[in-house]
């Protein structure tokens, strides 16, 4: 099957190579192609060029894309996609005075979401988790991680995986399959159960929930959520330690409250990612300058918490990979909009559209180890894609704050 797209108003985020995530200057550039044409064969980028040097291609589909702004789809590096139930009633508490942590410590939080999701089966988890799946990418992520996080339990971190995994198989409704990671998060959170017997649940994840996730092959990367009153740095370094031995890569919740020294033991420890990152010390910008860990900033919790901004404009400066993600969950960001993300991005961290869009593109491949296969128009990459009409440049999406204006997407090199 091949398509081919000709007249398009702007090709944009095109780069012949992509190996590694765009740092300091470079994340004020975005290469595009005004009055372009794109050619896709069996679901990959194989031609694109100005329409001035156009000659024929021999496609089944030739669609005259006239008016349009193309791009590469978004890609959403940090999500806990599957989970059970909603928390509009924190939400009101959040409204008259309690905070994140307060909720938490009362046993709400992230022990509410396990104990709804202890009662689903694993098709009902599966079909709530397709819903939400089909929606992002009508909004245009074409790429996305899930964590596993809450369910807190063999039998329950099991079910999350399993959901993840067949997502990645079946996709969404209309069938269309997107890239998808995934990872273990057993470390989000200690059970009540476990709460005066920290090392009885560590134990639990290294020695019962990492052997069947890793005979199953149920797993991409592992997480723990490193943070004042959950795991803490010496913990976290056992459990990705763990991991690794199964061959699971680190991505880790880390900054999101407070500095623990967390950033600098992941970036030892070969993390690929950084995430959260709201709360920044000195060491922990000199930690991540010039490493190989993409740092991911999540501006819909902050904004859903009321939380300070991650200060990305000043990683950047520092020579820090940047991304940005939706940390799609029930309690802390339950939404999955990553056109609202990059409103956030401009509005409320002043990045510039260029920044932010190549935050949500190429640097979130990158962060999921993907940048050879999606996040830039470069030959050989799927053709997952985005089409705007009626826009003149990137920066009407942000501007567009609370609209989503895509008007196609395309998967694969198939509108959706």
């Amino acid at each position: 099957m091949s398509t081919l797209l000709t007249n398009i108003k702007e090709l944009i985020q095109v780069r012949e190579h992509s190996e590694e995530p765009l740092r300091g200057e470079q994340m004020d550039e975005l290469p595009s192609i005004k009055n372009a044409y794109l050619w896709i064969e069996d679901g990959l980028i194989k031609d694109y060029g100005s329409m001035d040097d156009y000659h024929p291609h021999p496609a089944d589909e030739v669609y005259d894309c006239t008016g349009k702004i193309i791009t590469p789809g978004y890609v959403d590096s940090h999500t806990h996609l599957v989970f059970a139930g909603t928390r509009e009633k924190e939400f009101e508490d959040r409204i008259f005075g309690l905070t994140y942590e307060e909720i938490a410590a009362r046993g709400g939080g992230i022990l509410n979401s396990a104990a709804a999701l202890d009662k689903m089966t694993e098709d009902e988890l599966f079909e709530q988790a397709r819903i939400r799946l089909n929606q992002i990418v009508a909004q245009g992520t074409t790429t996305v991680e899930i964590k596993s996080g809450y369910g807190l339990s063999v039998e329950s971190e099991l079910k999350i995986l399993r959901v993840a995994t067949r997502l990645r198989e079946r996709g969404t409704t209309t069938n269309n399959i997107i890239p998808i990671k995934r990872t273990f998060l057993g470390a989000h959170a200690f059970p009540k159960k476990y709460k005066t017997d920290r090392e009885a649940y560590i134990k639990l994840i290294i020695h019962e929930m990492l052997p069947v996730i890793a005979e199953e092959k149920l797993a991409d990367y592992i997480d723990v959520f490193c943070e004042s009153n959950y795991f803490t740095v010496d913990e976290m370094l056992r459990i990705i330690e763990a991991g690794s031995a199964y061959g699971l890569k680190a991505k880790v919740h880390v900054n999101q409250f407070t500095s623990l020294g967390a950033i600098d033991a992941a970036v030892k420890a070969g993390a690929v990612s950084v995430d959260h990152l709201e709360v920044m010390a000195s060491n922990d910008f000199i930690a991540l300058s010039g490493s190989k860990t993409v740092a991911t900033a999540l501006p819909s919790c902050s904004f859903f918490l009321g939380l300070d901004y991650a200060p990305v404009n000043e990683m950047i400066h520092q020579d820090i990979a940047v991304a940005l993600a939706s940390d799609y969950n029930p309690g802390s960001t339950p939404s999955g909009n990553l056109n609202f993300v990059f409103a956030l991005a401009c509005i409320k961290m002043n990045m510039t559209p260029q920044k932010a869009f190549n935050a949500l593109t190429i640097n979130a491949a990158c962060a999921l180890e993907l940048q050879n296969e999606v996040g830039s128009i470069t030959k050989g990459k799927r053709a997952n894609l985005l089409l705007f009409k009626n826009i003149d440049s990137i920066a009407a999406i942000p501007y567009n704050f609370g609209q989503v204006i895509i008007d196609q997407v395309i998967i694969d090199g198939k509108f959706n």
